[in-house]
């Protein structure tokens, strides 16, 4: 949905207007600027094609590669004759969301939902528990923002309004707690044909797996045979239109407060059950379609989702050239017109296979070419800020960013002359990973806080940037006073999420926590707009979901495993379980993979056999029993129960993707019933 997030062949970003729905894997704003399609073919060259297809053979491909050259020699000529709109900014965004059912967990209803609203501004994403919005183009002045914010409570409440006739709701989150990897199957994908052709094409160029290895307070490293790991992100997704001869200046400085901007926004700090950096979808986006092979990641060819490595010199061209020369041709369409041609005649062209291209690389500030009645335009568009916690704070992270685009060409010349580019890429995976707490290394080589930075530096350039543009005086004030006391109160989306954790650690499981702060969100997002510096850190509470806490083993399993090789000494295995207490500890080999158990009862049989016995030859593989009885996350607690009832067991390890993932054991379960029976008295 970033979610982050796009892995889009037709998320080209670059669509005229109001694409189709079902556009595209992260979709593009409609029009991101435009205003109506202008006719039946532009349409079909919007995200929404169904002609798209991976190039898996050599004559497609080179077709695609001229069709994209001939594109890029359309652009130059554009560019060469002004042909452009200038002397106007407009904005425009795309809102991301979750669909979650009563128990907080994701909601597979996506198109049922898209049925029941009827409304064109709504589309698929890649997974079908995610929705985007593409949102009306504004001029930037006045009342736009205002303008903006309705648009987007009205569109999400049409889509919640939706959902709840398919007894589900709308969340507005960066990463939805509550996922986990088993949502993340083919299964559960978009049933649309270009979705699987993306997920063959990356699958092919990566050779293998996707990895995701992640460091922050927890740490996460798993493998994914598909790309359904890119559909935890969502996010909230602005664009800036410029002129085409100011369009380096102003991605420069894009790229440059991006950073800040995030900071003051980061709002996904778990995934998978790990607690990893404030804004994790930055970290998880890049790896989550990786299709480096092995051999590129070596030399270092950049990823397809990357900051970038240098500022832009002279032109959108640079950066257009540069990916068609470092990325493959992912997908490609069955037919083209040539753009060229386009231009000969009169007409302007769409650069099909250009936008196409241009919607399988991830820049984090993306260019974007689009049309519409007043011609063709740039946009600049910023795919790095979370969706949530409210569509207050989604609205004032905007209004921070657009003020600081406005402003900083004014305060400084050329960014690029007065700050190296090493230190706003530094700046902004700092931002992600650490938010408000982040260093940073700014202007002139002068270091700040992120906070510091914003309150002292930042926000009064913000303040000066809207109101130059003639934004209304009252939307100023009220949104940039929102980043203003989010930042003093050092309250972001990720530190409210992350106390809220704290505080219900010490008699609640995981499952449950984690829970308990998705439904807190939802309810202060259905009843209004308070930001989320106002929110106070939620706490467990009896209600009506209580028992959905405890329905399946990956609810309650212990994580926190220890475990033995088979080649260890049986006293290894003896000496863990006196010190921790235990009765049970799992058996892998060096891949994780579950291979067998012990238990305290086969050492005290080996203890039995007595004398003459040579303890120190004695391994764990000798007296493990091999080919345990497992279950999964999956599985439910009532048959975990069943099963070590019937089986005579003490434990059960718990495997996923042939992996030991945990383990529950009787004493798990007993803990289990007695909260159980404790809750069921309390409501008696």
């Amino acid at each position: 949905m970033l979610a982050a997030a796009e892995l889009v062949m037709a998320a080209v970003a670059v669509v005229p207007l109001a694409p189709a729905r079902g556009g595209g894997l992260r979709s593009l704003t409609v029009a991101a600027m435009g205003v109506r399609s202008r006719d039946a073919t532009a349409k079909k060259t919007t995200m929404g094609d169904h002609d798209v297809t991976e190039q898996s053979d050599e004559v497609s491909q080179r077709v695609f590669v001229k069709a994209l050259l001939d594109d890029v020699h359309a652009l130059e000529q554009m560019l060469e004759q002004d042909m452009f709109e200038t002397g106007i900014r407009r904005i425009g965004a795309e809102q991301e969301m979750f669909l979650v059912d009563r128990t907080m967990n994701p909601a597979p209803v996506a198109t049922d939902v898209l049925e029941h609203a009827d409304d064109p501004r709504l589309t698929t994403e890649l997974a079908r528990f995610n929705l985007e919005a593409n949102l009306t183009p504004y001029e930037f002045k006045s009342d736009c923002l205002r303008r903006l914010e309705r648009e987007v409570i009205e569109v999400v409440h049409k889509a919640r309004v939706a959902a709840s006739k398919c007894d589900a709701d709308v969340l507005l989150v960066g990463i939805l707690p509550t996922l986990r990897k088993s949502d993340l199957g083919l299964d559960n994908m978009t049933p649309i044909a270009r979705y699987y052709a993306l997920n063959k094409a990356m699958s092919k160029l990566r050779g293998g797996d996707f990895h995701i290895a992640i460091k922050g307070l927890d740490e996460l490293e798993t493998t994914h045979d598909n790309v359904m790991l890119e559909s935890c992100n969502t996010s909230f997704q602005i664009h800036f239109q410029v002129a085409p001869r100011e369009f380096a200046r102003l991605y420069n400085v894009a790229q440059a407060v991006t950073a800040p901007v995030l900071a003051a926004a980061v709002n996904s700090p778990l995934l998978l059950g790990r607690r990893l950096w404030n804004e994790t979808r930055v970290a998880l986006f890049q790896r989550s379609v990786d299709a480096r092979p092995s051999h590129h990641q070596a030399r270092g060819l950049r990823p397809r989702v990357s900051f970038g490595d240098a500022w832009v010199r002279d032109s959108v061209l640079e950066i257009f050239r540069e990916d068609i020369a470092l990325f493959r041709v992912v997908l490609g369409q069955q037919e083209y017109q040539s753009s060229r041609a386009e231009l000969a005649a009169g007409r302007v062209p769409s650069l099909q296979a250009l936008r196409l291209h241009n919607g399988t690389v991830y820049r984090w500030n993306r260019a974007c070419y689009g049309w519409s009645e007043s011609g063709p335009h740039l946009r600049i568009e910023n795919r790095v800020l979370p969706a949530g916690p409210s569509i207050a704070d989604e609205m004032a992270n905007s209004a921070f960013y657009f003020g600081l685009m406005a402003a900083i060409t004014g305060e400084y010349t050329d960014i690029a002359e007065v700050m190296d580019f090493d230190d706003a890429k530094n700046n902004f995976f700092a931002a992600a990973r650490h938010g408000l707490d982040a260093q940073f290394r700014w202007v002139g080589g002068e270091t700040f806080t992120a906070s510091a930075l914003i309150l002292d530096k930042l926000l009064p350039l913000a303040r000066e940037g809207l109101r130059s543009s003639a934004i209304d005086e009252e939307d100023v004030a009220r949104y940039l006073d929102i980043i203003e006391q989010r930042v003093r109160s050092a309250n972001t989306g990720a530190t409210w999420a992350l106390r809220s954790l704290a505080g219900m650690a010490p008699q609640t499981s995981q499952d449950q926590r984690h829970r308990r702060i998705t439904r807190a969100m939802l309810e202060h997002q259905r009843s209004g707009q308070a930001p989320v510096h106002t929110w106070e850190t939620c706490r467990i509470e009896q209600d009506e979901q209580w028992r959905e806490a405890y329905r399946t083993v990956g609810q309650i399993m212990s994580t926190q495993l220890l475990t033995v090789r088979p080649e260890d000494l049986v006293d290894l295995a003896a000496s863990m379980m006196d010190w921790e207490k235990i009765r049970h500890v799992p058996v892998e080999d060096d891949e994780g993979a579950l291979v067998g158990i012990i238990s305290h009862r086969a050492i005290l049989r080996l203890v039995a056999r007595g004398e003459g016995l040579d303890r120190d030859a004695v391994v764990v593989k000798d007296i493990m029993r091999r080919d345990p009885v497992s279950v999964t996350p999956n599985t439910t607690t009532l048959a975990a129960m069943k099963l070590m009832r019937d089986r005579a067991v003490g434990s059960l390890p718990v495997v996923e993707d042939g992996k030991l993932v945990g383990i529950i054991t009787e004493h798990d379960l007993i803990d289990v019933s007695a909260k159980l029976l404790e809750r069921f008295l309390a409501e008696d």
